[in-house]
């Protein structure tokens, strides 16, 4: 029986990592600095719970900051929520 390949969800980023760079003395510490699944933005429900209950709820909207998420505001629904994290995931992809 043939190798076979799990790509994994086609709406979560790429899990692979990149390798590190034998020259670049300061790889390890860069490879530290990235986000979880490379997740700049995130929103999390201020009730708790799942992030798809109650879409009519306030959610409070985290930044990564290179070594950890801090609170960045408050979004008035799960709408606005991931309207704000969809506009910085496109302002990078024109940036780079």
């Amino acid at each position: 029986m043939g190798k076979h390949s799990r790509p994994g969800p086609p709406n979560q980023p790429s899990r692979a990592v990149p390798g590190l760079d034998a020259d670049d003395r300061l790889a390890a510490y860069h490879k530290r600095r990235r986000p979880p699944l490379d997740v700049q933005r995130r929103h999390r429900p201020l009730h708790g719970g799942g992030g798809h209950l109650r879409p009519d709820e306030p959610r409070a909207l985290e930044e990564w900051n290179g070594f950890s998420y801090e609170p960045a505001g408050t979004a008035a629904n799960l709408a606005d929520a991931v309207r704000w994290v969809n506009e910085q995931t496109s302002g990078d992809a024109s940036a780079a």
